[in-house]
């Protein structure tokens, strides 16, 4: 276990990559989720704009 943990050597530099990539998966997911907050957003405003103008 020792072993696969220390990766031959290049153990810094193997996590190191691991943590990135979820740091930066973990980065996207929450800049989607806040562009989905703004777009539904817009789009009740658009919604709530248009009903307005019909009346």
């Amino acid at each position: 276990m020792t072993e696969f943990f220390s990766q031959g050597g290049y153990a810094f530099f193997v996590w190191g990559a691991y943590g990135m990539v979820a740091l930066l998966l973990l980065a996207e997911i929450l800049q989607l989720r806040a562009e989905r907050r703004t777009i539904l957003s817009r789009l009740g405003r658009l919604i709530r704009m248009r009903r307005e103008d019909g009346r």
